[in-house]
């Protein structure tokens, strides 16, 4: 790999779980190496083996053991950071997750993953929303450049902090299909039996954190209603899977905690990567009944897997499904009418399947990746790959 370009990427707000801004940070790193680039990256020691065996080419740098605390992560951003980058001699660092060094000396590149803090205050707690929704503020004022997933999110974010925020770049994410990919023989049948699951009747899966906008009640409810329907016609009623760890949605923790026998609903918790082809691609249905994205990668996860998904005609939401996936209202009534027709209707669950299959080919690391590296050059950072 050539000399590092003059950028120093901070990757030390990866999560324990390798979720979310995770699959973001490791997939940006392997499109620039797709694309012939190499940058400097900092992250917390124990996150580097895994960084490098996924993208071996770039020049990676330890940060302070003790950031694993997120206060002084927070704070090793304001002084620590600004250090490194003079002394590893970039001009610009880029901040992948929203918050960047107040005062620097680089130039600076500010990933905004999501503008619903804006657009959807009531699904953040009061905390959350306004430090998010300052600091978004804050990079449309001081950044050399903005990146963000989607068209909605862009828009959303110039029209709420004003033209300042114009420099930004839409960068849709990839998928890697190594991992998110149609499941291998037997795979689902292995995936079932460790989990419990009949493969008979299949499942309908869930894949995200139980927070609010993701709007798990609604979906409870619209299966409580497709359970009892078609148990009352004799109709066989696939399990409701739901994988990823409960946030702070206390309505959906009520309804789950209060759930009686019978009820046909499996909490799955975080699973691993590794499982979660054949968890998607093996579903029935993917049902994503989210209130608003900034992206949606899950979605795009399950139309890797050649999954037929579910979804809500939400922000950034059709910018990534487009005609490969079926919409619906976000209530629990116009909910339990789409996946009891879905349900019905195999060949239109094929049909689904094979399209999403077909359009997340589109979405690609390299891709995503080049996008940056012209947000690199609008913030005056000279590369061959961006000229």
């Amino acid at each position: 790999m050539s000399q590092p370009i003059p950028v120093l990427l901070d990757a030390t707000s990866l999560p324990p779980s390798w979720g979310g801004v995770a699959r973001y940070i490791e997939g940006v790193l392997t499109g620039l190496e797709s694309a012939g680039t190499s940058v400097h990256v900092v992250a917390k020691a124990a996150d580097i083996p895994r960084l490098r065996a996924a993208a071996a080419g770039h020049r990676y740098h330890a940060a302070p053991r003790a950031i694993r605390m997120r206060p002084v992560r927070f704070a090793w951003e304001q002084l620590g950071l600004p250090g490194l980058a003079r002394r590893v001699g970039v001009t610009a660092i880029h901040s992948p997750h929203y918050t960047f060094p107040l005062v620097t000396r680089a130039r600076r590149v500010v990933t905004l993953h999501d503008a619903t803090f804006f657009t959807d205050p009531a699904v953040h707690s009061r905390l959350k929303r306004t430090f998010f929704s300052t600091w978004i503020r804050l990079a449309a004022r001081r950044a050399a450049a903005l990146v963000a997933p989607s068209e909605a999110t862009a828009t959303a974010v110039c029209e709420a902090v004003g033209g300042g925020a114009a420099r930004i770049r839409v960068a849709y994410l990839g998928v890697d299909p190594a991992v998110f990919t149609r499941p291998a023989p037997g795979a689902v049948e292995s995936f079932a039996a460790a989990h419990e699951l009949p493969t008979e009747e299949g499942w309908i899966a869930f894949l995200g954190t139980i927070e609010p906008r993701k709007n798990v009640p609604e979906l409870l409810r619209a299966y409580a209603r497709v359970r009892s329907e078609r148990l009352a016609q004799d109709s066989p009623t696939p399990r409701l899977v739901l994988s990823g760890s409960r946030g702070w949605d206390d309505d959906a923790a009520r309804l789950l905690d209060a759930l009686t026998p019978g009820h046909g609903v499996i909490e799955a918790g975080y699973l691993p990567l590794e499982e979660l082809a054949a968890f998607l691609g093996g579903a029935t249905l993917v049902v994503y009944p989210s209130l608003g994205e900034g992206f949606g990668l899950p979605v795009l996860e399950a139309m890797s897997c050649g999954a037929a998904v579910l979804t809500t005609n939400r922000l950034s939401i059709p910018e990534v499904g487009g005609d490969a996936v079926a919409y619906s209202e976000p209530d629990a009534a116009s909910l339990s009418g789409a996946i009891s027709a879905l349900l019905d209707a195999p060949a239109e669950r094929r049909r689904l399947g094979a399209a999403a299959l077909a359009r997340s080919a589109g979405f690609t690391w390299e891709a995503c990746a080049r996008v940056h590296l012209e947000a690199y050059a609008d913030a005056g950072v000279r590369t061959e790959a961006a000229a």
